[in-house]
């Protein structure tokens, strides 16, 4: 009995769809904004306890690394927010064939670095 298993396993010559990357991208984001909880709620607790406090998280958030994770942050929101969008009109029935969903994963991205852009803009 012979089992015809995958030879190729180089996972670098494998392509990935739109929408599975959208759904693998969609999986990173929610685990980024997950840990980026922590450091917003220290921020917010340490802003509200004294006007010590208030200053130096101001002074800690205007810096360049600081205003780059929070562009990441809020990237990483937007895409979360419509992947999700996508997710629940595919669970109402929406683009669940091959070409809409494909076209559907492609507006998603686009959609998404347009948010990223204008986030971007906002804070610099």
């Amino acid at each position: 009995m012979k089992k015809q298993r995958p030879v190729n396993l180089d996972l670098t010559t494998i392509s990935l769809p739109a929408a599975g990357l959208s759904s693998i991208l969609h999986r990173v984001s929610g685990v980024i904004m997950l840990i980026s909880i922590g450091l917003l709620v220290w921020a917010l607790a340490t802003s509200l306890q004294s006007a010590e406090g208030f200053a130096m998280v101001h002074d800690l958030f205007t810096s360049f690394i600081a205003k780059f994770i929070a562009w990441g942050i809020l990237t990483a929101l937007g895409y979360h927010l419509l992947a999700g969008v996508r997710h629940m009109c595919m669970d109402m029935g929406y683009f669940e064939e091959l070409n809409s969903g494909r076209i559907s994963a492609q507006i998603v991205f686009v959609l998404a670095i347009v948010l990223s852009v204008l986030a971007g803009v906002w804070l610099w």
